[in-house]
C-alpha cells in the first residue's frame, strides 16, 4: 500500500512536474528573449527547498510542493498612475511583445508534446488495431472506465451472442447508445460478465464506452513520426474543441477530470509501462496548453485577450477592470476545480460499485 501511494506520488510528480515546469520555461525563454528582466523562477510552491540567484538577477527556486510553478517577470504588477515602466520590465515591453510572452507558455506544452509524441512514434512505430476483441486501452470517465472493464480484457460475446472480433464488436456498441448491454468478458482466464451503457457520440448517433483495441505496431521514420506526431497534436485540440461546443450546445455536463481523476490517470499509465506513460504526459501537456489558450481572465489566454484589446484600441484597459475580471475569472476557475473534483468522486463511487464483478456462472444463477 505505502509503495504503491509512493509510486503514485512519484509518478505524477514527474508527470506533471515535467508539464508544468516547461509551460513555465516558456515564459521564462520569451522573456530572455525580449529582453525582459525575470525576478523570480519557481518550480513549485510553498518553501523553497533549495535555490540560487543567477547573473542576472533572477532567483531560481525549487519548492516543497512540486506540482505546479511560476515565473516573475520585473514590473509585472504596475501601480495605476506610478511611474512609468522601465524598457527591462514587463509592462514596459509593447502589447504584441506581451503577447509572445504570455503564448510562449502554451506553445511550450505543444512542442513537448510534438517531441514526446516523435519520439515515442519513432521508436515504438504506428499502432495499428489487431483484429481480436482485446481492449489495448481505455478512456478515463467513460461507460467502459465506470463499467471495470480493464486493460487485456478478452471480449467474447455482446448480449449473449458471440462475437467474431473487434469490428464486430465496435458497431454492436455503435447501434446501442443508450441501452444497457451485457459484455462476456475473458480476464485472466476467467469468465466474467459486465453490464454496460453505452452513451451517445456528439452527433447524438453512435454508442461509445470509451475502449481502444489492443494494437500492433509499424516501423515509421523520423519525418514520418513527426507528421504523425503533428497531426495527433492537432486532433486531440479539435477533439477537445468539438467536445465542448457540443456540451455546451446541448446543455449536457462535462465529463471533466479533476485533480483526484488526473492523479489516476497518470498512475495507471505508469503502472502499464513507461510508453503509455510518456503518451500521457504528451496528452496532458496538449490539455494544459489549449486550456491555457482559453480567453478566461487568470489565465495566459485571458492576459492575451487584454493585449489585444490594447493593440485595437490603443490603451490598457484600467487596473480596476482588470482586477474585476481577474475576480470573476478566479471564481470561474475555482467552480470548475469544485465540479471536476465532484466528477472525480462520482467516478470512483461507479468504479467501486463494479470493481468487482461476480463470475459469469454465479450470475447466471
Amino acid at each position: 500500500m505505502i509503495f504503491s501511494a509512493l509510486h503514485t506520488v512519484v509518478a505524477n510528480a514527474i508527470a506533471l512536474g515535467m508539464v508544468i515546469f516547461l509551460h513555465e520555461f516558456g515564459h521564462y525563454l520569451a522573456c530572455r528573449k525580449l529582453g525582459v528582466r525575470v525576478e523570480r523562477f519557481a518550480f513549485g510552491f510553498g518553501t523553497e527547498l533549495l535555490g540560487f540567484t543567477g547573473r542576472e538577477g533572477t532567483r531560481f527556486s525549487l519548492c516543497a510542493i512540486p506540482f505546479g510553478g511560476f515565473v516573475k517577470p520585473a514590473g509585472e504588477d504596475p501601480v495605476e498612475g506610478g511611474p512609468e515602466p522601465k524598457p527591462d520590465e514587463y509592462f514596459g515591453q509593447s502589447w504584441n511583445r506581451r503577447l509572445i510572452i504570455v503564448y510562449a507558455g502554451p506553445a511550450m506544452n505543444y512542442v513537448l508534446a510534438f517531441c514526446l509524441y516523435t519520439g515515442l512514434i519513432w521508436g515504438r512505430g504506428l499502432p495499428e488495431p489487431t483484429k481480436a476483441a482485446v481492449i489495448g486501452n481505455i478512456v478515463i470517465g467513460f461507460p467502459a472506465d465506470k463499467a471495470g472493464i480493464q486493460i487485456g480484457d478478452r471480449v467474447l460475446s455482446f448480449d449473449g451472442r458471440s462475437l467474431t472480433g473487434w469490428e464486430d464488436l465496435a458497431s454492436s456498441i455503435h447501434r446501442s447508445a443508450g441501452k444497457e448491454v451485457l459484455l462476456g468478458i475473458e480476464r485472466e482466464s476467467k469468465p466474467l460478465d459486465l453490464k454496460v451503457t453505452p452513451r451517445k457520440d456528439e452527433a447524438g448517433e453512435k454508442g461509445l464506452i470509451g475502449i481502444m483495441p489492443k494494437a500492433e505496431y509499424r516501423p515509421v521514420g523520423p519525418f514520418g513520426a513527426m507528421y504523425e506526431a503533428t497531426r495527433l497534436c492537432w486532433l486531440q485540440t479539435q477533439q477537445t474543441v468539438t467536445t465542448i461546443a457540443g456540451k455546451i450546445w446541448k446543455r449536457e455536463r462535462p465529463d471533466l477530470a479533476g485533480p483526484v481523476g488526473i492523479f489516476q490517470m497518470v498512475a495507471r499509465a505508469a503502472r502499464s509501462g513507461w510508453e503509455d506513460f510518456i503518451f500521457l504526459i504528451g496528452f496532458i501537456s496538449v490539455a494544459i496548453g489549449f486550456f491555457n489558450l482559453l480567453p478566461l481572465p487568470m489565465l495566459d489566454g485571458g492576459h492575451g485577450a487584454f493585449y489585444f484589446w490594447e493593440g485595437i484600441r490603443g490603451h490598457r484597459l484600467s487596473a480596476s477592470v482588470q482586477e474585476k475580471a481577474n475576480t470573476v475569472g478566479l471564481a470561474l476557475l475555482l467552480s470548475l476545480l469544485v465540479f471536476a473534483t465532484y466528477n472525480d468522486f462520482l467516478r470512483i463511487r461507479s468504479q467501486r460499485a463494479a470493481k468487482s464483478p461476480k463470475p459469469a456462472a454465479e450470475q447466471r444463477k
